[in-house]
């Protein structure tokens, strides 16, 4: 998605890169919105039928989900959950609705591409949350996810968007590993304090 949306391909396509990334970042908190919303109303819907976790308990499952995501992600690499927006509609529609529609997508996470197992950590810290914590973690979410676009704001020629797949494949690892590690890390250090 981030070499697809660039300045290069949106003007040969005949549309700005600016408004076209405007309407996917909106789409990515519209999607993270509808997210936290989700995530929300199912945790409340638990709660309604009696289960309700003290806040040690509510940690420990949390934790005990960064963990086995993290080793997921460091020993199998991907997640199967690899179905992508449809790209045909680059070349159907104008970019204010493409950009709209795949940041919607995409902002909800659990209809398209999942790169890392952690997305369940976020799910289960939906569900954990309180409704207005699970909306704001949905939307950060989405946004945090939207902001990648800027990213492909400099391709401007067929050099620069093969430097960005160039850097994109070289940081694929190293990122994939700080990504697990980072929050596992993180978990562990809070047990033992």
């Amino acid at each position: 998605m981030l070499a697809s949306i660039t300045p290069l391909g949106e003007r040969a396509r005949g549309n700005r890169w600016r408004a076209t990334a405007f309407w996917l970042l909106l789409g990515h908190l519209l999607g993270g919105f509808a997210l936290g919303s989700l995530l929300a109303s199912a945790g409340y819907l638990l709660q309604m039928t009696g289960l309700q976790f003290s806040f040690s308990t509510s940690f420990v499952l949390l934790s005990l989900t960064v963990i086995a995501a993290a080793i997921y992600d460091l020993v199998n690499g991907r997640l199967p959950i690899q179905r992508q927006v449809n790209e045909q509609w680059l070349t159907s529609y104008r970019g204010w609705v493409y950009g709209l529609g795949f940041g919607v997508q995409l902002g909800f996470g659990f209809i398209t591409v999942v790169n890392t197992a952690l997305f369940a950590a976020v799910a289960v810290a939906g569900l954990l949350l309180p409704l207005t914590n699970a909306l704001i973690l949905g939307v950060v979410y989405g946004a945090v996810r939207g902001l990648t676009a800027c990213g492909s704001g400099g391709v401007r020629n067929a050099t620069s968007l093969r430097l960005l797949h160039r850097r994109l494949d070289r940081w694929e690892r190293p990122v994939r590993w700080t990504s697990a590690l980072v929050p596992a890390v993180l978990v562990i250090g809070l047990f033992v304090a």
